[in-house]
């Protein structure tokens, strides 16, 4: 089907209930994400270096204590903005306490996002992502680049409401330290 086939039965306005309607009927693995604006991403499902990278992280965490209610992949969160609600799918999320069940959540007790890099996500997960999760209040967001070090980049959110970069380094060094050293304790 062609991209202009496809833009003839699109919605002028995406709501989150649409882009949950899309990720369900997708039966590729594809992600679909909208910005605040309304702008459409569709993302190819994961590869498996990208699935090995969120698992290590994953159990980073949950060695260190955090509890498995607290930790989350592909998770939908609710980001507001001023022109509407945006939905993002961050590969792994960081909770301050169990969230109720629901396809978008809201990002109040989120502390942090980790978004693992992938051709087609690199710049959104660099440039555009940086500003909404700062603007939506997410005190901690980092990036895992597809470098041969799989480097690590640790944002912190800001008094200014901006990340500011706290630190960057290679994905094995980050997990030979603590979590606690990066993130309040559980």
């Amino acid at each position: 089907m062609s991209a202009e086939a496809v833009g003839r039965h699109m919605p002028a306005i995406i709501t989150l209930d649409d882009l949950a309607a899309m990720i369900s009927a997708d039966t590729h693995g594809r992600r679909y994400e909208t910005s605040p604006e309304g702008v459409l991403s569709v993302v190819p499902p994961p590869d498996s270096e990208h699935a090995v990278i969120a698992t290590r992280l994953m159990l980073w965490l949950g060695l260190a204590g955090w509890p498995a209610e607290q930790l989350m992949q592909a998770a939908g969160i609710r980001i507001s903005g001023p022109d509407g609600d945006g939905g993002r799918i961050p590969d792994l999320t960081v909770w301050s306490r169990p969230q109720q069940h629901a396809v978008w959540l809201a990002v109040t007790d989120l502390l942090l996002v980790i978004e693992i890099m992938s051709r087609g996500s690199e710049a959104t997960d660099r440039v555009i992502k940086v500003d909404e999760y700062a603007a939506a209040g997410i005190p901690q967001y980092w990036t895992v680049a597809r470098d041969p070090a799989q480097t690590v980049t640790l944002h912190s959110l800001e008094l200014a409401g901006r990340y500011e970069r706290a630190a960057q380094m290679p994905l094995a060094w980050l997990l030979q330290t603590s979590p606690g050293d990066h993130l309040p304790p559980v």
